[in-house]
């Protein structure tokens, strides 16, 4: 019951952390940048991994795509396959998740789910690795370009995605730890030992007790036969 509980502990976490993870991708806000004027905000700039826009006073956002892959920065490529990476890790850990648990019906023996869910674990803790690096890859970015003071172009802040990443990809190693350490208690489960005495012999099978001092009678095999004993 322990490992169990554990188990759906654990996909509940890893599970969270994925969806969180996932959430980064389409959040727009990976990196903010104001610009502030004498009373209200004149305008925020905002980017992520597929596009750029700005919003000025009135609301109104205006963005543009990346024209090329091939043209974007190197650090934007990295991110872009880590965080891919990791929410396509994380999918395939919640389908062997599913199959290793011991409540789910599906897996094969004791011995098998416990070896899919051991998988499971350390996919999802891939998943949060890739997660993990790729966020502070683009968060390394984004400070060293604000406290280099010979960079003149617009310094940027972090964005609420990143923080948001690193988040899912602590739940996603969390997650992924408890998965592979809620198989010890199938080790520690003492196994039945059966001792093999050798076949049972007619004669002794047929051996009963007689009261008294504890003598045994045998009775053998009767000698006479009726007629019809064989056909």
């Amino acid at each position: 019951m322990a490992s169990t509980a554990l188990e759906i502990v654990a996909f509940t976490v890893s599970i969270s952390g994925w969806v969180l993870v996932s959430s980064t991708l389409p959040t727009d806000y990976w990196k903010v940048s104001t610009i502030d004027g004498t009373v209200i905000t004149t305008a925020t700039y905002f980017a992520n991994l597929w596009k750029m826009c700005v919003t000025d006073s009135t609301g109104v956002a205006n963005c543009k795509d990346f024209p090329s892959m091939l043209a974007l920065e190197g650090y934007i490529q990295a991110c872009r396959g880590l965080m891919i990476a990791a929410v396509s890790l994380g999918f395939f850990g919640s389908i062997f998740a599913l199959f290793g648990m011991k409540c789910t019906k599906v897996g094969g023996s004791d011995k098998a789910k416990a070896k899919l869910a051991c998988l499971a674990g350390i996919v999802f803790i891939l998943s949060g690795l890739c997660s993990m690096t790729g966020c502070s890859l683009y968060a390394n970015k984004i400070t060293t370009e604000f406290f280099d003071p010979l960079f003149m172009e617009q310094k940027y802040e972090l964005g609420a995605a990143l923080f948001i990443g690193w988040a899912g990809a602590s739940l996603c190693i969390i997650g992924g730890v408890i998965f592979c350490f809620s198989i010890s208690d199938n080790n520690k489960t003492p196994r039945m030992s059966y001792t093999y005495n050798g076949p049972t012999s007619v004669t002794s099978s047929r051996t009963k007790y007689h009261g008294g001092e504890g003598d045994f009678k045998t009775t053998g095999p009767s000698k006479q036969f009726d007629k019809n004993a064989y056909v």
